[in-house]
């Protein structure tokens, strides 16, 4: 049965869920609510009904679900607010600003049996999805290393993104994101450990960038690195295991994997190198090595708001699992600590 969705937030997040949700058959949008007047003309300008005031949204009985998209700081009110009137809710990330913030959310969705479910997109990138691919499929063997980097050079958006208040900085921007992912990617693991260096390079009350190693049980290393300042930039992705190799460049998937077809230990001449020689990083001369295109795979963005109307009619689990949202949100706590002070944190 279709849903009638109201977008709360029409700001650039949210239109970006609206171009989505025109693909979406299970979802009709029912109009938009934002408490910014020039937004609100824009909205009507689009073609979009629009509501005057929060209350006049809730008050509306046609409306099953409600999608917020605001500055961070305004979720859980929006959220807690939505429940008790009935609806379910889409969530932008990150969803709170602390954990105590996120349980009050869920407590009211469990007492209210409304469902709710946390907007976590990038679990959809191809890229990510041809690196899940060959992790999970042990193409490159035991993976002792994954780094995820993702870089520009226009600084922190001039708006709300700069300000503590309301949630801004990478960490909530996009750590949160590629956080996720790792967790998600490694959760028959134990995360041991995580140290965090937060960049403020710009002069921001709020970070611009960071560098995240987070470890494992298995002694697999992680890299998370947001950059705002790169005007080159690093891969995207790069993941090195006992018999491979595997990179990603950039959005537009440019990159290969490599793996190792003969002996690893294979004796090597040694080659110039700057002022010196080596034979430990000379390249391979023979055939023991193998390069292969970027595994196809088949992701849809859309399959989120698809899953969470199947949920809403009992019909499926939800994919994004609000435990694991809890334990992304629990890790970040961890790495504003391990940022303030310095250090190596521990779980």
């Amino acid at each position: 049965m279709t849903k009638n969705l109201v977008l709360i937030g029409y700001g650039g997040m949210g239109k970006r869920h609206l171009e989505r949700l025109q693909n979406v058959s299970e979802i009709n949008v029912r109009g938009i609510y934002d408490w910014d007047a020039e937004k609100t003309k824009s909205a009507q300008s689009a073609g979009y009904r629009t509501y005057t005031d929060y209350p006049e949204v809730l008050n509306d009985q046609a409306v099953d679900i409600v999608l917020i998209a605001t500055p961070n700081d305004a979720h859980k009110q929006l959220a807690i607010d939505a429940m008790n009137a009935g609806k379910h809710v889409i969530c932008e990330k990150p969803v709170t600003l602390s954990t105590s913030d996120f349980q009050d959310i869920l407590d009211v969705a469990t007492e209210t049996k409304r469902c709710f479910m946390v907007d976590q997109n990038r679990r959809w990138d191809e890229n990510y999805q041809m690196i899940k691919k060959l992790y999970d499929e042990h193409t490159l063997g035991q993976v002792y290393d994954i780094e995820n980097r993702v870089q520009g050079s226009r600084g922190v958006p001039d708006d709300w993104r700069r300000t503590v208040e309301h949630g801004g900085g990478m960490i909530y921007d996009w750590c949160v994101h590629l956080l996720d992912r790792i967790l998600m990617l490694k959760k028959n693991n134990r995360l041991v450990s995580v140290y965090a260096d937060l960049s403020g390079a710009l002069g921001h009350e709020v970070d611009d960038g960071f560098r995240i190693i987070l470890r494992f049980d298995d002694h697999m290393r992680a890299l998370l690195e947001v950059g705002t300042t790169n005007f080159i930039k690093l891969p995207e992705w790069y993941m090195s295991g006992s018999t491979g190799t595997a990179i990603i460049k950039d959005f537009d998937l440019h990159g290969e994997y490599v793996t190792l077809e003969g002996k690893l230990a294979q004796d090597a001449v040694p080659v110039e190198a700057g002022a010196g020689f080596t034979k430990t990083m000379a390249p391979r001369t023979d055939n023991s090595i193998k390069h292969h295109q970027l595994p196809q795979v088949e992701t849809d963005v859309c399959d989120f708001y698809r899953n969470f109307v199947a949920w809403i009619d009992g019909k499926e689990e939800p994919l994004v699992k609000n435990s694991e949202v809890m334990w992304t949100l629990q890790v970040i706590q961890k790495i504003f600590e391990s940022g303030r002070q310095n250090k190596v944190v521990f779980f």
